[in-house]
């Protein structure tokens, strides 16, 4: 079964653009939002094995939306995709459990963090069955 991820992210086209980078790869995009109330309400109906997130929405921010998500989802790895990557927000993320934050400018990076967490998700499901 192809691993399932959910895109928030208020741009149009970005969407577009990662959906096309997970296809290709194989992945299934299983749902979009554009905005953070939105991909809080996606994922718990959705249940993705990954969420992919942008740092700067409307209404509630990536940070603000992975910190509510890691809360009721914890074991569902999120990577922050944004244009604001550095080392403060950086800690940050990980401060609220974001797994992997990443630059826009780097489409490859993403799918091969993407595949990163979700064998490592994968593993540690096996080792407590």
């Amino acid at each position: 079964m192809r691993e399932r991820i959910l895109v928030a992210d208020d741009n149009a086209p970005i969407r577009w653009l990662i959906r096309s980078l997970l296809e290709e790869k194989g992945y299934a995009v299983c749902g979009e939002a554009e905005n953070g109330t939105e991909a809080i309400e996606k994922a718990q109906k959705l249940k993705p094995d990954l969420i992919c997130l942008d740092l700067s929405m409307p209404g509630m921010n990536g940070v603000e939306v992975a910190s509510v998500l890691k809360r009721l989802m914890p074991t569902i790895p999120i990577v922050m995709f944004t244009l604001y990557e550095n080392r403060v927000g950086e800690a940050l993320a990980q401060s609220v459990g974001i797994d992997i934050v990443l630059g826009k400018e780097n489409g490859t990076k993403l799918t091969e963090s993407i595949a990163e967490l979700l064998s490592r998700k994968d593993a540690d499901r096996h080792e407590t069955q």
